[in-house]
């Protein structure tokens, strides 16, 4: 039986620290980073993830209160162009009526009712706002994850996670702001948002891939499709 998660993640890790595996890939050992504001951040040499290390990471109810100021109104006309990055290009891929589940869905939840409006067929999971979980043993079509990853506390067991959820064939869609420049990093607005304790690069996304048996495709920055073969 699978063990979901709490919060975004399974039990906070106590490993993220300085010469522990590191938790995206499970193959590099993490190295510091950066310490900005008395906030110590972690990189992978393998896959090159940057982690919030363990000790800076917020409670879960101080992580609730961050999502509860969260404004994912499905008819906010801006907050569903934004959206579109990850919803048109799975439409392109999945035919009418597949099955999907938004995973990490949030408080709206927008997308999935984009999705609804499109006939797919929508199943809605998050820890916080929607807890209750698909049947043992289901599969779906394809799943979207946006602005999730960000958040996870062991992103390499959620990946695998999601695989399992996920039928032969199927997509997984990612939306998160990838990663690019060191030397704006202190500044980046990504990285300011308390509850965000992982960043990838396209080239992490990329490991993840292989890793899992997957196809990676990116159809434009910060927007992630992986293949799972038949």
């Amino acid at each position: 039986m699978q063990k979901w998660p709490q919060a975004f993640g399974h039990q906070p890790d106590k490993r993220v620290r300085e010469g522990s595996m590191c938790t995206v890939c499970e193959q590099g050992v993490l190295a510091r980073f950066w310490v900005i504001e008395n906030r110590e951040y972690l990189r992978c040499p393998r896959c090159e993830a940057t982690l919030l290390a363990r000790a800076n990471w917020l409670g879960l109810d101080e992580e609730r209160a961050v999502y509860d100021l969260h404004n994912n109104d499905p008819d906010d006309a801006g907050y569903r162009a934004f959206l579109e990055k990850l919803a048109f290009p799975m439409l392109e891929r999945v035919p009418q009526g597949a099955s999907g589940l938004d995973f990490g869905c949030g408080p709206g939840p927008a997308l999935a009712r984009m999705l609804r409006e499109a006939g797919m067929g929508m199943t809605l999971y998050d820890p916080f706002f929607y807890p209750s979980r698909p049947a043992p043993g289901r599969r779906f079509d394809f799943i979207t994850c946006t602005e999730v990853v960000e958040h996870l506390h062991h992103p390499a067991k959620v990946f695998r996670q999601l695989d399992g959820l996920l039928k032969p064939g199927g997509w997984l869609g990612i939306m998160t702001c990838f990663q690019t420049s060191d030397e704006r990093f202190d500044n980046w607005h990504y990285r300011r948002d308390p509850t965000h304790i992982v960043f990838y690069r396209e080239s992490t996304l990329y490991l993840v891939a292989k890793r899992m048996g997957w196809e990676l495709s990116v159809p434009q920055k910060d927007v992630a499709f992986f293949h799972k073969s038949l």
